[in-house]
């Protein structure tokens, strides 16, 4: 273990071992995602079991403010933590606003009545909410280079393990039907994922980047050493990623870019990097996974399977399926690439709604009549939902962490990240409350206009905005919307694969005197050169 600095009151004790500490970093950054899915998937046992609708004494509309309540926070979160994740640093983020979602958390567990459960899923929104923005960024920004698509891929990937924890956890309290332990329990437990983070936010590092804009150089070259090689500060790729950040953070701050939220809507590479970073915000929430992210139940009920038990089993079983389907397209993104997954996957669920629409139709139709419905007809239906979900799982739960963080640079990440998310949360407050009643009323007529909006980011966004990011680091996808990168060295890539070398034979090992943080740091030492740039003004936090 290395004792590092951070920039903050907490000081970090990594582990040398590049691996190790890759791991570490993907499991203290997943408490977000693990308790966003522990989430939606107890709120699908929830309203299955009669013990939490009795309690609540639950109509559509009040099944609908429950769950939906925890988005609220979430849009509360957008609106201030970029700000706060760029002011503290991205490690404090996570472990202060694990605290609050602990403290929304225990609220919702001894909730007394519907205005009190409300209240805890606003607090718990909140503190998730800014800790899912800071643990994107962070994981972006520190994680191996050459492992980045993986590692950040599969940080969205929790979603399916807290979703699976919380399927079984509501499966087994289902047993108890007289007791409000039934609700209560699975309501607790969502809190042990950010515990994990809390214990483990000691030994991990700061974001090398957030260190050099705060003109901490010493400690961002300590962290680009120890998460690419091990700690060797000489070793190639460690002097390539760090000249390219270094580097590309100078010509940022000499231009004059500012970490402030305004920025993001000022030029028109800023623009058109938030439409793009910001359209899978829109387009996960409102592609139609919602139905069988929150209300599993009544998609399964639409279907012709309407048993309590059968419905809590079928959700174990889909959130298993969800989670291969993930890691089988993190891989996907790693060797086809974002945009054409992603076009791929929107196809598969547009079709497999209509299928879905068209046989609920069918159902709904055999009951009007009195008419028993095959097992052919319900069973297939059910098998379209998975299939339905496992698409989506595919792309999209691999690439919300991954493709907005690298489309943005760093002044507009934390802001850029957070608006997405904001736009997240609004569809998902929006259609999580909707949906229901939807259902309700119009039945499988929901599937088919979903299925109908679903074209527009199929064409309009996908096919003709999106921008193909892979085997680049962040600073390499400059190159894309600048036209070129801001750093005169190799590209990372080829450094590691031996396509290209640095030049270490001039290489300096001590850095200028930094001045202190909050200001523009005199100079900046790039290793493997002699040369360096200089800025000069003070820093816009």
């Amino acid at each position: 273990m290395k004792r590092i600095a951070t920039g903050t009151w907490c000081p970090a004790w990594v582990p040398e071992s590049t691996k190790l500490l890759a791991s570490i970093l993907l499991v203290c950054s997943m408490a977000q995602s693990a308790t966003v899915g522990y989430d939606g998937s107890c709120l699908n046992g929830l309203n299955i079991l009669p013990s939490y609708s009795n309690y609540f004494n639950l109509n559509a509309a009040t099944t609908g403010l429950n769950t939906a309540s925890i988005f609220i926070g979430g849009i509360i979160s957008n609106l201030v933590g970029g700000m706060i994740t760029d002011r503290l640093g991205r490690r404090l983020t996570m472990l202060y606003f694990s605290l609050v979602a602990l403290i929304g958390i225990l609220l919702q567990t001894a909730a007394q009545d519907v205005a009190m459960f409300t209240v805890a899923r606003i607090v718990l929104g909140f503190g998730t909410g800014v800790e899912g923005i800071a643990a994107g960024v962070y994981l972006n920004e520190t994680f191996p280079s050459r492992w980045r698509t993986w590692g950040v891929g599969t940080l969205n990937n929790f979603y399916y393990i807290g979703a699976l924890i919380a399927a079984g956890v509501t499966l087994g309290t289902s047993s108890w039907p007289n007791s409000t332990w039934a609700w209560r329990l699975p309501s607790l437990l969502q809190g042990v994922f950010s515990i994990i983070c809390i214990m483990l936010v000691p030994f991990i590092p700061e974001s090398p980047r957030w260190l050099v804009n705060r003109g901490l150089l010493d400690e961002a070259q300590d962290t680009v050493a120890l998460t690419n090689s091990n700690g060797d500060k000489r070793a190639p790729v460690t002097v390539a990623v760090y000249n390219e950040i270094v580097e590309t953070i100078a010509w940022e701050k000499d231009v004059g870019k500012k970490l402030s939220p305004l920025d993001l809507f000022k030029g028109k590479t800023n623009r058109r990097r938030l439409m793009i970073g910001a359209s899978p915000g829109v387009i996960t929430s409102s592609t139609g996974n919602i139905i069988a992210s929150y209300y599993l139940g009544d998609e399964l009920a639409t279907a012709g399977v309407t048993s309590s038990t059968a419905q809590l089993q079928a959700n174990v079983v889909l959130n298993v399926w969800c989670l291969i389907c993930a890691v089988a397209g993190t891989q996907a993104l790693v060797s086809w690439g974002r945009k054409p997954s992603a076009m791929l996957c929107q196809f598969s669920l547009i079709v497999m709604l209509y299928i879905i629409g068209g046989l609920s139709k069918m159902y709904a139709d055999n009951t009007a009549a009195n008419i028993t419905s095959s097992n052919a007809l319900v069973y297939g239906n059910v098998a379209c939902v998975f299939l339905f979900q496992g698409f989506y799982s595919l792309c999209y739960t691999p690439i919300l962490n991954l493709y907005p963080p690298e489309i943005m640079n760093y002044s507009m990440r934390a802001n850029g990240f957070a608006f997405m998310n904001l736009l997240l949360n609004c569809c998902a407050l929006v259609l999580v409350y909707v949906m229901p009643i939807g259902i309700a009323n119009i039945g499988w007529k929901m599937y088919m206009i979903n299925a109908s909006w679903d074209w527009l980011f199929l064409i309009f966004i996908q096919a003709v905005f999106w921008v193909e990011t892979k085997g680049m680091t962040l600073e390499e996808i400059d190159g894309i919307f600048e036209g070129e990168k801001h750093s005169s060295g190799p590209d990372v890539e080829a450094v590691r694969t031996g396509r290209a070398e640095v030049d270490k034979d001039e290489e300096k090992a001590e850095h200028e005197e930094h001045a202190r943080p909050g200001e523009y740091y005199a100079g900046i030492q790039r290793l493997g050169e002699t040369t360096r740039p200089t800025l000069s003004g003070e820093e816009d936090e």
